[in-house]
């Protein structure tokens, strides 16, 4: 008679499971509220207590760690001496295992949750059990997801249930555990949590799949969305869809990029990204005077593009967005006559965004590269005006610091090397991705067209030579935001003096590749 071992927190079709085995001849072991739940279904099962002959001890902390237990999983029964071994010391072979965790994970998103009662939460036994049976299973089934277990039953009945179905579950218990390892590392080092300028030894994510994405940035990449296990969920995993089609890979990651940027700024803004960077910046006293003066900055990049607002949309605004085809629009909430408006375009995404955005996962910028991992603390520091030295005086009025931090703050946003153009608290021109600065300028000002004249100018970096801010001040371009730190500056300096062009050094590079 083969055995069974069940020991689940969640109960998710483990009555139908325990049903089903029966009905095959299987011989069933339980403890706790496993055993009391397949009791009080009148189905007969043996609690594990009786068949190791040690009861539960220290508050059930100890219940399946015994060597009944584990050698009945461990063992070989094609190794003679294992056979032998077990044989000698009573120990019966368990060929199923089935087991899902306590719910760690769970446990510390809940608000005000204490420590001893987190660290209750860490199963010890069942990842023991899970571990036990996956690395022995040439002979041991292990089922941690309910999702399997009809599959189980029907291929079991039918003669079907192989190697390869073991093999595969296994598979799921390492993945499993190890999420959940992690969960509980990344628990402990947030509550230890000491702020070091090192990074840490070791980087344990544990991401868990939210969402199975269409493809990825092309229809040949598969992709997901994952998450950590555990953490309170923001930026777009606390997101809520209110209409439209599915979100892809590109709208994902052009989204974070959106409602980052919109975030930052206390007036009413609005942000519109394309590809990854802005296209239209601008801030203003209501959202709809805000989108109208970002759309004005480049109409025909923002054509497709992401749109964020860190305002309740409404009906005004709904009408003015209307015309241009958008894929994502993200706002902190929508009212009745928005969604009546917009509800005219089934396929437009609408995100409902919570009040605030993260700068990164867990504190850290993680990305991939061929043979390992980057991993740095997010770009989430900025210099304010009054910390900046003031290198030329320019012959225009000295610009607003309102236009001077909006200009460094869209050239933090905009990917390597980057110029924003500001006027009047919009954007009104972007260069970014190019091999020379002074490329960026010159298709930030074409972009800018008359609109340069007065404008102030944001760089990511320092200008290595006068050359970027010569052509700027040719378009009509009155001030420079850069953090200086070239070998050149004074050559630079020296230019926007002879020039009569305001320059600032903020000291801080915000270069983003």
């Amino acid at each position: 008679m083969p055995t069974a071992l069940l020991s689940v927190f969640d109960k998710t079709g483990l009555l139908p499971l325990a049903q089903g085995l029966k009905e095959m001849g299987w011989h069933l072991l339980a403890t706790g509220g496993t055993l009391k739940a397949l009791r009080d279904a009148r189905i007969e099962v043996q609690e594990v207590a009786e068949y190791t002959g040690a009861p539960e001890c220290f508050e059930g902390r100890v219940k399946t760690l015994h060597p009944r237990i584990h050698g009945g999983l461990l063992y070989r029964r094609e190794e003679t001496s294992h056979v032998e071994d077990a044989r000698r010391l009573g120990i019966d072979p368990i060929d199923l295992v089935v087991v899902n965790l306590y719910p760690f994970e769970a446990t510390i998103a809940r608000e005000g949750v204490s420590f001893e009662d987190c660290i209750e939460q860490i199963d010890i036994g069942g990842p023991s059990m899970l571990r036990s049976a996956a690395k022995n299973h040439a002979s041991v089934t292990v089922l941690t997801d309910p999702a399997d277990y009809d599959i189980f039953i029907e291929k079991s009945k039918n003669g079907t249930w192989g190697i390869e179905d073991r093999r595969r579950c296994a598979l799921q218990v390492y993945q499993r555990t190890a999420t959940y390892d992690a969960a509980i590392a990344a628990w402990f080092a947030e509550r230890l949590g000491e702020e070091s300028p090192e990074p840490p030894k070791r980087i344990s994510l544990g991401l868990a799949r939210k969402q199975s994405l269409r493809y990825g940035e092309n229809p040949h990449q598969s992709a997901g969305f994952y998450t950590r296990p555990g953490k309170d969920a923001e930026g777009l995993a606390a997101c809520t869809q209110l209409q439209g089609k599915e979100l892809s890979f590109n709208n994902l990651l052009d989204a974070d990029a959106t409602a980052k940027l919109a975030w930052q700024f206390q007036e009413s803004a609005c942000v519109i990204v394309k590809h990854n960077n802005p296209c239209g910046v601008a801030l203003a006293d209501s959202p709809l005077e805000a989108f109208q003066k970002a759309l004005a900055s480049d109409p025909m990049s923002a054509f497709g593009g992401i749109v964020a607002f860190n305002r309740v949309v409404d009906g005004a605004i709904a009408q003015a967005l209307a015309p241009t085809f958008w894929e994502v629009i993200l706002a902190p909430d929508f009212t009745e006559e928005a969604l009546a408006v917009l509800k005219a375009k089934p396929s437009l995404r609408l995100l409902k965004t919570a009040s605030g955005w993260p700068s990164g996962v867990n504190g850290m910028d993680v990305r991939s590269i061929g043979g390992g991992f980057l991993v740095q603390h997010p770009d989430d520091q900025f210099v304010p005006p009054a910390q900046w030295e003031l290198k030329a005086e320019g012959k225009a009025p000295r610009p607003s610091d309102r236009d001077l931090v909006l200009a460094q703050t869209v050239a933090k946003a905009l990917k390597s090397n980057a110029i924003s153009l500001v006027r009047d608290g919009g954007t009104v021109g972007a260069g970014a991705g190019q091999m020379s600065r002074v490329d960026s300028v010159d298709i930030a000002c074409r972009k800018a067209g008359d609109r340069a004249r007065g404008a102030v100018l944001g760089s990511d970096a320092f200008f290595p030579f006068a050359d970027g801010l010569e052509l700027a001040v040719q378009h009509g371009v009155t001030a420079i935001v850069e953090p200086g730190g070239s070998n050149r500056d004074a050559e630079v300096i020296e230019a926007a003096q002879r020039l009569g062009v305001w320059l600032f050094f903020t000291g801080m590079r915000h270069f983003k590749h």
